[in-house]
């Protein structure tokens, strides 16, 4: 059995970004200024982060036997992420185009086979033991059968849901930590207002953090409750920024940090995320999102006026 700090649980792609002057209107064509290839999905930029925070990380999802699926397996292998959780198969490797403006904001297309969804039977963890499984719910039947066993072995669950589907929809109550975008707040709840949103989770999980983009998050954790920041970068691409987001959370649960200190790091790593072009080559080293932090962290200077992500 192999131990790890982290399994990240959910969707590949491999990501084609364009970086151009403005998204395009209906009927037009325009040239991207600059262009990159790379591996991408939720679960797998997650699964990177938390390498990348020198931590054992594995993923597991699908992947196509096509080159895309190939190049994506070695880009996560080189990353140190163990892939011997990932299924190959004859269903084409999900992909994604990506626009990206000079402000930072982006425009996605995204394809998967509908087909190519793992079943609950489609892997064995019991090769793994985790301390954390973050899952994004894009493999609802495999993330059910697992969550269904791993909390009598004391192991931590995290959900990332960026929008309301059947996965998230499913896990969103179960997992111990519920990570969601504001959207996915107003989906679920109807209600008007983040902080409305989150009394609607106040019986659910053992923590929940509601991301706000620039506005940074708001929290609530066994009785208690706050607002942090959005560290203040000059974005060139936010692209990936959520899923790092949720990989720095979740390895920094592996890692035993305190409750704010966990919230303020990840904010930290996606901050810096937003400050490359392109989700994964955007990805901060631990050692980058420590020297930030000692700069720009609660002991150093947050008050600069720039734009925050």
């Amino acid at each position: 059995m192999k131990h790890i700090d982290v399994l990240c649980v959910g969707a590949t792609s491999y990501d084609f970004v364009f970086w151009v002057n403005h998204q395009p209107r209906s009927d037009e064509k325009t040239t991207a200024d600059a262009f990159t290839r790379c591996g991408g999905g939720p679960a797998a930029n997650a699964s990177v982060t938390v390498a990348r925070m020198g931590l054992r990380s594995a993923f597991a999802g699908y992947l196509g036997s096509d080159i895309f699926g190939q190049m994506h397996i070695e880009e996560l292998k080189a990353a140190g992420v163990d892939t011997g959780l990932v299924v190959r198969g004859e269903y084409p490797t999900p992909l994604s185009s990506v626009l990206v403006n000079p402000s930072g904001e982006r425009s996605l297309v995204n394809y998967r086979d509908p087909d190519s969804v793992l079943p609950a039977e489609s892997m064995d963890f019991s090769i793994v033991h985790p301390k954390v499984i973050l899952f994004d719910g894009h493999e609802p039947e495999l993330s059910l059968s697992l969550i269904n066993d791993v909390h009598a072995r004391g192991i931590k669950t995290v959900l990332d849901a960026g929008s309301l589907n059947k996965g998230t929809a499913q896990l969103f109550d179960k997992v111990g930590y519920l990570v969601c975008s504001e959207k996915f707040a107003y989906e679920l709840t109807g209600a008007s207002s983040p902080e409305r949103a989150m009394e609607s989770f106040v019986s659910y999980s053992r923590g929940v953090v509601i991301t706000l983009g620039k506005n940074g998050l708001i929290w609530k954790n066994t009785g208690s409750k706050g607002r942090i920041p959005a560290f203040p970068v000059d974005v060139k691409d936010s692209t990936g920024a959520g899923d790092v987001f949720h990989g720095a959370f979740a390895g920094c649960l592996a890692m035993g940090k305190e409750w704010i200190e966990t919230l303020t790091y990840s904010s930290a790593a996606a901050a810096l995320c937003c400050t490359k072009l392109g989700a994964r080559t955007g990805i901060p080293e631990g050692v980058e999102i420590e020297q930030f932090l000692k700069k720009d962290g609660p002991e150093g200077n947050r008050t600069k006026s720039r734009k925050g992500c």
